[in-house]
């Protein structure tokens, strides 16, 4: 059976009641209705796009690729803007110039019964090596190499407890001790609140302009710093003095001052 209908298809058969062959015929007829099955289909995918929608029947569609994906290339002009990052992460021991959104509210709190208990326990660890009057109490909580608190804008040099009493007023480092308590006693702000950079920082000065502050918030302000200091920083554009910032893990983060 399958020889004979390729032999209807492509050459002769012999017919065995008249004993002749058949000759082209058969494949002439072949030929002629797969042209006008063609046609037919054809005429049915002009009509089907002149009714409606105009789309292609989906049996006849052919499957087109997947889209090419693009990346950024900042070698090529018709790229203009390079992927959006979504999470900027800043250097919260930097001056607040020019930072964060200008909309945004900032949180000014006292109550430490807020801080999550991590940030709790290391305040009082900060406070009670302060009170002690010996710098060296503030060793463990400082801690070592990677983890270490940040002192200082620039890199130190040496041994950080020695470096504390060096930028103090006296030998002793009593002064930046005096310092850093009044700084843990002061109202303090959480940025960047349930975010991976989430941190909370004393004073809260830190976090706002300084143009801004009430009447008693300026009070507060000159527990930490002389009137001509308070308008040192006005001209500046920011809070400069010492500032403190705590991981909600109880990472001591930084005691650092200047821009």
């Amino acid at each position: 059976m399958n020889e004979t209908r390729l032999q209807l298809l492509f050459g002769d058969i012999y017919d065995s009641r008249t004993g002749k062959n058949v000759q082209n015929t058969l494949k002439t007829q072949t030929i002629i209705i797969l042209i006008i099955s063609a046609a037919l289909s054809l005429f049915a995918l002009g009509a089907f796009a002149q009714e409606g929608s105009g789309k292609v029947p989906p049996s006849l569609m052919i499957p087109l690729p997947d889209p090419i994906p693009r990346s950024f290339d900042p070698n090529n002009p018709l790229n203009f803007e390079p992927p959006a990052d979504e999470n900027p992460v800043r250097n919260p021991a930097q001056s607040q110039t020019g930072f964060g959104d200008a909309d945004q509210k900032i949180e000014i709190l006292y109550d430490v019964e807020e801080l999550p208990f991590a940030v709790r326990r290391m305040r009082e660890l900060i406070m009670e090596a302060a009170r002690s009057g010996d710098p060296e109490k503030l060793r463990t909580l400082i801690g070592n190499g990677a983890n270490i608190t940040r002192l200082s804008l620039t890199d130190i040099e040496g041994d950080p407890i020695t470096y504390l009493q060096s930028v103090s007023g006296d030998k002793e480092g009593h002064e930046i001790l005096a310092i850093l308590l009044e700084v843990m006693e002061a109202g303090f702000t959480r940025l960047d609140g349930g975010t991976d950079n989430e941190l909370y920082v004393w004073p809260y000065f830190y976090a706002i302009p300084l143009q801004d502050l009430t009447p008693p918030q300026r009070v507060e302000l000159f527990k930490l710093v002389t009137a001509g200091d308070y308008e040192d920083m006005v001209s500046f554009g920011a809070y400069i003095f010492f500032r403190v910032g705590i991981t909600p893990e109880g990472r001591w983060l930084f005691f650092v001052a200047g821009d």
